[in-house]
């Protein structure tokens, strides 16, 4: 007993602020003092026997219980330390009046190259000093979950009685009822287009798909270049990130909404549904681990779809820094960007900070442009892998209204993550309208200034859905792809006839065709080929060369959209558009690795 005691020192009191390191394993106990008392009272030497292995058993015992309490002892002092951090952003004050306001004069010009300096979406450290005061979360505590407190306003709408408390105001917010903003996409894509029959499923493997140990790929390549360590086509989804940029405009209707809003002067609901566009471009990123395919440079992808009123290009114009462009076409609304992403490897994380600004144009001329927020994988070693997004996002517009959304990052003790909180203001700083839900689910509108902390805040009927996620796919697969992006990579018999996509569409891309059709070892050995030919792309830009479809504007500017390629399209002509995914002379890539 005295021995057991005796170890009790070994463990001392240290304070919270103190480093906790766990129990070492070599840690032993001698039971010399215990055996030579009992023998000097003359016990029986196999009874002492039976007692050293007691003791020994209880020590063990203990010695586990001891670590365990470390292992705890130290997960709480993460938690305490993420609490207080938490707390020291909640007290932040929030951003000037003044800052990210853009005037009716600036965007009349579009004034792409004058905003270059907002581009940049803020790193978590700015964004500690520049949060909102008004949708912070001080005491940590969550709003209400969405789900939990409005599926059955969602199915059943506002009374008259509630409508009628309304001022008039009130009333052009909540002018549709349940059914309508439901059904809104389909109402409006009511055009006339004969509809196009898309899949919902991917094609049945092949192969059986054989995992990858991510620890024999490091081990396998220390010491290697790793610019020319080839990635196995296991870590892949089997779409570009070209196509993935289309992923974001899954909710076009939201945008068709907003212009029929604004076409009818309900500029408060016009900015309202761009709010819930720009937030449910994330909702796809859900549960989605793999990475989508690294463009050739100059690859393109098309998307025709005459029943969403929507036609959307892209272009990876640059490779030294990687770029790609984007333009869509709606009904009475033109869509574009450019876009790069700036990453952070923490060790356990990665994080992505998107460069480059999305300008939405309807054709009233009423514009409005916003930046990207941050995303962080994590669990890269250990534990299961999830994503992110968080920071502030500003919808800058140039006549009466602004938005500013805070995505708030996901703690270990969140309950009730992604959660999203804004407000729309006037031209004079005054709020209009409350925003609140979760980028993976849905988002919701109050009017007036309903930005109180999130524990004063009580669920109300006055609150109106804005936009829902569609279901998941009946038939998922490890890629967890939306049944939207399922028809990303579809060739459908309109895109099957000879001519009719340019040979730099990423529908052709070998690797990610077999990828698709689960030929993983055909997938493998095409991605390994290309990425040799990728190789080139530096020495193409040094040698002068210019995207097909998109030109910068100035020096510093962003590249759009030149026109032309639809009418190629119904020409069938591709002049100018080589076969980036064909066979090649690898002389040329040698010769370009040697200079």
């Amino acid at each position: 007993m005295r021995a057991l005691v005796s170890t009790s020192s070994l463990f001392p009191s240290r304070s919270l602020n103190d480093s906790i390191s766990l129990v070492p394993n070599d840690l032993s106990i001698s039971t010399d003092r215990l055996k030579k008392r009992l023998l000097e009272d003359g016990i029986n030497e196999n009874i002492v026997k039976d007692c050293e292995q007691i003791m020994l058993s209880e020590f063990s015992e203990i010695q586990v219980q001891v670590k365990v309490l470390c292992e705890e002892r130290s997960n709480l002092l993460d938690t305490l330390r993420q609490l207080e951090a938490a707390n020291i952003e909640n007290e932040t004050t929030g951003i000037p009046d003044g800052e990210y306001q853009l005037t009716k004069h600036e965007f009349s010009s579009l004034g792409r190259g004058k905003y270059s300096e907002y581009s940049t979406t803020e790193s978590s450290d700015d964004i500690e000093k520049q949060e909102l005061e008004e949708v912070s979360d001080e005491d940590g505590t969550s709003f209400y979950d969405t789900k939990e407190y409005f599926t059955e306003l969602a199915v059943s709408g506002l009374s008259m009685t509630e409508v009628s408390k309304y001022s008039e105001k009130d009333r052009r917010f909540n002018q549709l009822d349940n059914e309508d903003k439901m059904h809104a996409e389909k109402r409006v894509c009511s055009s006339g287009y004969p509809y196009i029959e898309r899949r919902k499923k991917l094609p049945d493997p092949v192969e059986k798909e054989k995992g990858v140990s991510l620890w024999s790929m490091i081990k396998d390549n220390v010491g290697k270049d790793l610019t020319r360590v080839c990635l196995p086509v296991y870590f892949n989804e089997p779409i570009s990130s070209l196509q993935k940029c289309f992923e974001d405009l899954e909710y076009s209707y939201l945008l068709d909404r907003a212009y029929e809003y604004g076409k009818a002067g309900n500029s408060d609901l016009r900015i309202l549904n761009v709010a819930a566009f720009a937030v449910s471009g994330y909702a796809s990123s859900e549960g989605r681990h793999c990475k989508p395919f690294n463009p050739l440079l100059g690859e393109t992808y098309e998307a025709d779809f005459p029943d969403k009123g929507v036609r959307f290009f892209s272009e990876k114009v640059s490779h030294h820094p990687t770029l790609i462009a984007c333009h869509c076409e709606g009904r009475g609304w033109k869509f574009w960007g450019d876009s790069n992403l700036r990453t952070k490897f923490w060790g356990r994380s990665i994080q992505l900070d998107p460069v480059g600004i999305l300008t939405l144009e309807f054709d009233d001329g009423e514009i409005f442009q916003w930046s990207k927020v941050t995303t962080t994988i994590y669990n890269l070693i250990l534990g299961k892998v999830y994503c992110g997004h968080h920071g502030m996002m500003h919808i800058q517009g140039n006549r009466q209204y602004s938005c500013k959304l805070k995505f708030k990052e996901q703690s270990i003790l969140d309950r009730n993550p992604h959660q999203v909180q804004g407000f729309i203001e006037d031209a004079s700083g005054n709020k209009v309208a409350s925003l609140f839900g979760k980028w993976d689910d849905s988002m919701y509108y109050t009017t007036g200034d309903d930005t109180g902390k999130p524990k004063d805040r009580i669920p109300s009927s006055n609150a109106t859905l804005l936009w829902k996620r569609n279901k998941p796919p009946l038939n998922l697969t490890r890629y967890n792809l939306t049944t939207f992006a399922i028809t990303l990579n579809e060739l459908t018999p309109g895109l099957q006839i000879k001519e009719r996509l340019p040979p730099t569409d990423s529908r052709l891309r070998p690797d990610q065709r077999h990828l698709e059709n689960g030929e993983y070892e055909k997938a493998n050995a095409e991605k390994q080929r290309l990425e040799r030919r990728q190789r080139m792309s530096r020495k193409l830009q040094e040698h002068g060369w210019k995207p097909r479809w998109f030109q910068k504007e100035g020096e510093n500017g962003s590249f759009r959209y030149g026109g032309g390629y639809w009418e190629a399209r119904e020409q069938g002509n591709w002049d100018g558009c080589p076969n980036i995914f064909g066979e090649f002379n690898e002389d040329l890539v040698e010769s370009s690795e040697g200079s």
